[in-house]
């Protein structure tokens, strides 16, 4: 394990612990992330190093008789100089030995089967790609462009030339369904005629053409990201579930971490845990999710392509390389672990020891399309139902001018009257018909 002469570096005995992915036997040789960074230390701080695995297999703590066991004890014993291991720094050990700056932060998280959100899935999963608003807001544009139709094919002259002997195709249950035809993509009638009715029809379809690939390309993402959409996101979700089961390892730093602490949530998930202390295996084999420490979790879920980490994580802390308290090395290593960040060797390491053979999907969450994403659409909406609207205005007060001439009335009159007539047509259809039923009487 020694680089360079012997003779011109200082060589320091480093004690460790197996632990998979820090340090590992393969080959009968020790490899593994803590391996390589010790490696990166002794190419930057110029010594050599003998690695030897801690005796007792214990990371570190105070025995009955008051003496420290496992790495943190050969260190005040001085069978090791340094200790390169994942070994948490802790207030407790801090009092006897010295940490440099943490080479790798970790916490406490939640372990999920990810197939543990179809469970979650609504039975109107088709409704998730629009927002509620989104939604709304189709509605009352299908209503609108219906009513749109229906008035302007009865004021438009060259739709409609004559109210009190032609039939209108446009009703208004047929500007209904010539409407849906057009959400749908479906040929319908009647045809519109008129170029204001046509202007409002041509709208429309261009409307309901981007709001489908809005539509198919949002749910296409949603199906892809349906694994990341975990039913968990935070310990508080945990707690407000009923559905999954959940623990820890018991008596382990994760359970006394909640059971020491104020946090109400906390103080919740630990009477749950109190009475159920089950182990990791559970995660695979049933709905449950394990609470426990981040950074194995995330290997646990690169190397099990079903299991996943919830994004929430707690009670930061780091794992630090260990030294006598009156080490000159502390420094040293503090500094040179500050440059292996900032120049992101460390980034690096983690990726490698850390790399998963799962299919990569984006991590972003997907999100329902809300109405600001679609404004343009409906505002392009808008202004062509208003086109519609105004271009059926100029063909009627067109007609009522010429008409006026003929009648020898006032255009506005004549356009009063032809606008009361189309619009209440019905009333004096029935009226004509009765007319005329009494006159054949």
């Amino acid at each position: 394990d020694s680089r360079g002469p012997e003779e011109a570096l200082p060589t320091l005995t480093v004690t460790t612990i197996l632990e998979d992915p820090y340090v590992m036997v393969r080959s009968a040789e020790l490899e593994g992330y803590c391996i390589d960074l010790l490696k990166a230390l002794a190419a930057m701080l110029h010594f050599s190093y003998k690695v030897k695995v801690v005796g007792d297999g214990q990371y570190g703590a105070v025995s009955s008789s008051g003496n420290w066991t496992g790495m943190i004890g050969e260190i005040l014993r001085q069978e090791a100089d340094i200790a390169v291991a994942p070994l948490t720094v802790t207030s407790a050990r801090e009092e006897v030995v010295s940490f440099t700056t943490p080479f790798l932060q970790t916490g406490i998280g939640i372990l999920l089967r990810k197939d543990t959100v179809s469970q979650e899935m609504s039975f109107f999963h088709f409704l998730a790609p629009f927002s509620k608003e989104t939604w709304t807001g189709l509605l009352f544009a299908y209503v609108l462009t219906c009513f749109c139709l229906f008035l302007v094919a009865r004021l438009s002259p060259c739709e409609w030339n004559e109210p009190k002997n032609e039939e209108n195709h446009f009703t208004f249950l047929n500007s209904l369904w010539f409407g849906a035809g057009a959400l749908a993509l479906q040929g319908v009638t009647p045809r519109p005629k008129a170029l204001s009715v046509r202007v409002i029809a041509a709208v429309w379809w261009l409307f309901t053409i981007a709001l489908l690939a809005a539509y198919i390309a949002n749910f296409t993402a949603l199906l892809s990201s349906g694994s990341e959409q975990l039913p968990i996101q935070t310990f508080e979700d945990l707690v407000k579930q009923r559905k999954l089961e959940f623990g820890t390892l018991d008596g382990s730093s994760t359970f006394y971490y909640f059971k020491n602490s104020k946090n109400p949530i906390h103080q919740m998930i630990y009477e749950y845990m109190d009475k159920r202390r089950d182990y990791v295996l559970r995660v695979m084999e049933s709905n449950y999710a394990f609470i426990g420490e981040s950074i194995s979790q995330d290997l646990a879920a690169a190397r099990h392509c079903n299991l996943i980490r919830a994004p929430e994580v707690i009670g930061a802390r780091g794992f630090g390389i260990a030294t006598t308290q009156a080490s000159l090395w502390t420094k040293k290593l503090s500094i040179a672990v500050l440059k292996l960040r900032e120049s992101g060797d460390l980034d690096n390491l983690r990726n490698k020891w850390w790399e998963t053979s799962c299919l990569h999907k984006s991590r972003e969450r997907w999100s329902p399309l809300q109405p600001q994403a679609l404004g343009g659409l409906f505002l392009t909406l808008a202004i062509g139902l208003a086109l519609g609207v105004i271009a059926a205005v100029v063909e009627l007060s067109n007609r009522s001018r010429h008409a006026a001439g003929h009648v020898k009335k006032s255009c506005c009159s004549v356009f009063t009257e032809e606008m009361c007539t189309r619009l209440r047509i019905k009333e004096n259809t029935r009226q004509s018909q009765e007319t005329s039923g009494r006159a054949n009487a």
